[in-house]
């Protein structure tokens, strides 16, 4: 069995964009890209309609056009790529295992870019509209919405980040939330609060995502309190309940956080486990951002080159 001098595990902007540098640098990289949502091929980006704020394109992209690009780069430069989801992996002894269907891979080094997914409410219609009115990233999607109305779901950190950063494009953001209280920081909390543009429903909860066929419409929403259920006009929602890194592989196998993001050491992409790094939103619930991911993929690209040389 030969040994590949390194595999990527997971697309996206991270995962492709390690794949541009570990080929150019005739590491002869192997990437699985994942078959699924979690484990889905180009990653979030997928279910983005617009690309905007990624530099070089001044007109904007697609998401999923944006994908392919970086994905045709990286075969370009002799990526070899398997569409299958890794099930196992093995970073208790070198070379690394992983494994992916029913075939056994084997790596000097590993880069895990396995990505993060929104938490979404999981209520009929969210899953349709989602690009199209339905949203879980203000800083991608906000812009499209100037002088809208629209709604926020969440009572977290995020969400209060969210609806303060909405309130430069939109006319007025609600906060529609479960309970009659904010989880959110303090400082956050009084943020929000005293920002003239945001109000809050409290006790809330939303049942439905209405629409058109082609474009969110408004969604339906239910007062835990009174029972009562109405239906409330809008152009946007936006989900601020939390991401969750894809990290399942990995329990007891890396160091992860708290939340299960992979910890990586500071000022570097290498984990706790040497000859393993992770780039993208697996390791990052900060920024969160296509142009992030891209840089952190470059950065342990470079960083797995710069191993696998001291090994030598």
């Amino acid at each position: 069995m030969s040994v590949e001098q390194v595999i990527i595990i997971g697309s996206g902007p991270a995962g492709y964009t390690a794949a541009v540098y570990a080929a150019r640098a005739d590491m002869k990289p192997l990437l699985f890209e994942g078959q699924r949502l979690g484990g889905q091929p180009g990653g979030q980006l997928m279910l983005t309609t617009e690309v905007e704020n990624y530099p070089g394109f001044p007109e904007g992209l697609m998401g999923p056009e944006m994908m392919e690009k970086f994905k045709a780069q990286a075969v370009r430069f002799g990526t070899r790529i398997i569409s299958e989801d890794v099930t196992e992996v093995n970073f208790g002894s070198r070379p690394f295992k992983v494994k992916a269907g029913s075939t056994e891979y084997v790596a000097s080094s590993v880069i895990i870019c396995t990505g993060a997914q929104a938490t979404w409410i999981g209520v009929p219609g969210e899953e349709q509209y989602q690009g199209h009115g339905v949203s879980a990233c203000a800083t991608c999607d906000g812009f499209f919405f100037r002088d809208k109305e629209i709604l926020v779901v969440g009572g977290g950190d995020s969400a209060m980040e969210e609806a303060n950063f909405l309130t430069k494009f939109a006319k007025k953001v609600t906060v529609v939330h479960r309970r009659d209280t904010l989880r959110a920081s303090k400082i956050m909390q009084e943020r929000a609060m005293k920002n003239p543009k945001i109000g809050f429903l409290w006790n809330t909860e939303v049942r439905e995502v209405l629409g058109d066929g082609t474009r969110l419409t408004g969604v339906r929403v239910f007062n835990n309190q009174t029972n009562e259920e109405r239906d409330l006009v809008t152009e946007g929602l936006f989900v601020a309940i939390g991401h969750k890194p894809n990290t399942e592989l990995f329990k007891g196998v890396i160091d992860l956080d708290q939340k299960g993001y992979i910890v990586t050491k500071p000022g570097s992409t290498a984990t706790s486990v040497e000859g393993v790094f992770a780039g993208g939103d697996v390791a990052d619930h900060r920024y969160r951002q296509a142009v992030t991911a891209a840089g952190t993929g470059c950065m342990a690209a470079l960083d797995a080159e710069r191993w696998l040389e001291s090994q030598e």
